[in-house]
């Protein structure tokens, strides 16, 4: 079988800025990985981080643990929120932010590969739905949409789960993007807010601070 290049030539000029930000990603998902095999925790990286940079780690890493679960996305937040009440110079409004915003490209990444590549994701969407607490939650909270997008990603990979069916579904991406906008903020909002607070109570003792929050 033979490749027309006039027609890949094409197919990169149509989906130049796709292959560059996925190229990107896929970058920094490596160089996420290695560090953090490297350091053993995000904690240490986060305060290791040049200035500026934890909040690009924070951003990062919520965005590819709404793609791929493994990534310790909420454990980062946490993490750089215990670190901002320890008195490292890190913000916890910014902290906040870039979890919104990782939060929001995240959910948005996952919609639109469920929604381009709906074969794919169908398969991973049922055998996440095959676990016997998942399908409880999903019964739960499968009343609207807007209901699963905001409640879904406080229970243990509904987030993956609904954000796949949604892209898999005829919502309008307006309207997704909506409500994980509401949800993305009120969930960074929330989770750092939480941990800042217990951070604060706990002075003195980071690690029981980041396992309790």
């Amino acid at each position: 079988m033979s490749v027309d290049p006039e027609e890949l030539q094409s197919f990169g000029k149509r989906h130049f800025g796709a292959l560059l930000v996925g190229g990107f990603a896929l970058l920094l998902a490596v160089i996420v990985v290695i560090q953090l095999w490297e350091k053993g925790d995000v904690a240490r990286w986060l305060a290791e981080a040049p200035e500026g940079w934890a909040y690009v780690l924070c951003f990062g890493l919520v965005w590819f643990d709404a793609i791929i679960p493994i990534f310790p996305g909420e454990t980062t937040l946490s993490a750089a929120s215990t670190l901002a009440a320890e008195g490292d110079e890190l913000e916890l409004g910014l902290i906040m932010l870039a979890g919104a915003l990782g939060a929001i490209v995240g959910d948005s990444s996952l919609f639109w590969i469920a929604r381009r590549s709906a074969a794919k994701v169908q398969g991973q969407l049922d055998n996440a739905l095959e676990s016997p607490k998942l399908r409880a939650a999903w019964d739960a909270l499968d009343r609207s949409p807007g209901l699963m997008i905001v409640a879904g990603r406080y229970v243990p990979m509904m987030r993956f789960a609904v954000n796949a069916s949604m892209g898999l579904s005829d919502i309008p991406y307006r309207r997704f993007l909506f409500w994980s906008v509401v949800g993305g903020v009120l969930w960074s909002v929330y989770t750092c807010a939480l941990s800042y607070r217990v951070a604060t109570t706990l002075s003195g003792f980071p690690l029981a601070s980041l396992v309790i929050s």
